[in-house]
């Protein structure tokens, strides 16, 4: 029977000063009249993972508004040193006056993979012209980006394929690394893969049991996807326990191979490309 790697690399999972956990958690019961199940903090959150199997931990954070990112990244620098086996993509905001500037400074930290821009949150467009020099920055210096950029679990008219079309058109060569999958366009961004060969795909929020799940595609489309997939939790911004999801993915009864490629191997293969290590 298949079964999960002794140690796995969560590649999406989420840490935040406080402070900050404490606004999206209120946020959240406020908009959605849903709690989050694992109110944690960082360290918390990193213990936590550890003693549930998770050797590794790829994190972001975002700025929701101007002026945030650079406060984030100080608190993102000191936690990376501060800690070992853990990997960011840092925080950034186009409206910042000194956001290249910042941004080329947190690149140059070995275990900053890249950083993440959340378009439903942030409310700007993926093509917007501000972030040309930050996709101008990743390509130069060789990082990555994680984007939310599909239109699920929950959408605005700064989510979806067509804008993320046009960045790939005048920056062909961009790593990105796709949120939930690219949920609600599955097949759309699945298409996306055989052009762009920089382009992963992570499983967060994906694969929830019952009538929550949001892919329904079947375990072939699956398997012919695994080399391009990387396991993520979202946790702790979770409306579910993180337990359930793992679940799900191992009551899908898929290949040995599926499991040990985006659990583990997918994403040492990555992190070996972008830090050596």
């Amino acid at each position: 029977m298949p079964s999960l790697p002794e140690k796995i690399v969560d590649f999406h999972a989420h840490l935040f000063p406080d402070e900050l956990f404490e606004a999206i958690w209120r946020f959240f019961q406020r908009e959605y009249g849903l709690p989050v199940v694992h109110q944690l903090y960082a360290r918390d959150c990193i213990d936590y993972l550890r003693a549930r199997g998770v050797e590794t931990i790829v994190y972001s954070n975002y700025a929701h508004r101007e002026g945030v990112a650079g406060t984030l990244n100080d608190w993102n620098l000191r936690l990376l040193d501060e800690t070992g086996g853990i990997y960011c993509f840092a925080a950034f905001h186009p409206g910042d006056d000194d956001a290249v500037r910042m941004i080329r400074r947190v690149f140059s930290h070995p275990r900053v993979l890249g950083c993440k821009l959340h378009f439903l949150v942030q409310r700007f467009y993926p093509h917007d012209e501000r972030l040309f020099p930050l996709y101008e920055e990743v390509l130069e210096q060789g990082k990555r980006i994680l984007l939310h950029v599909g239109t699920g679990p929950i959408g605005n008219e700064y989510v979806g394929i067509a804008h993320l079309k046009k960045v790939l058109d005048r920056y062909p060569g961009l790593k990105l690394n796709i949120a939930h999958m690219g949920a609600f366009e599955f097949r759309d961004f699945f298409d996306l893969l055989q052009q762009y060969p920089g382009i992963y795909l992570d499983t967060s929020y994906c694969f929830l049991p019952d009538n929550f799940r949001m892919f329904r595609l079947g375990n072939s489309v699956l398997e012919s996807l695994k080399g391009r997939l990387l396991y993520g939790s979202d946790f702790p911004n979770l409306f579910h326990h993180r337990r359930e999801e793992l679940d799900a993915l191992l009551g899908m009864g898929l290949s040995q191979d599926f499991y040990s490629r985006v659990f583990r191997e997918n994403a040492h293969d990555l992190l070996c490309t972008h830090t050596g290590t």
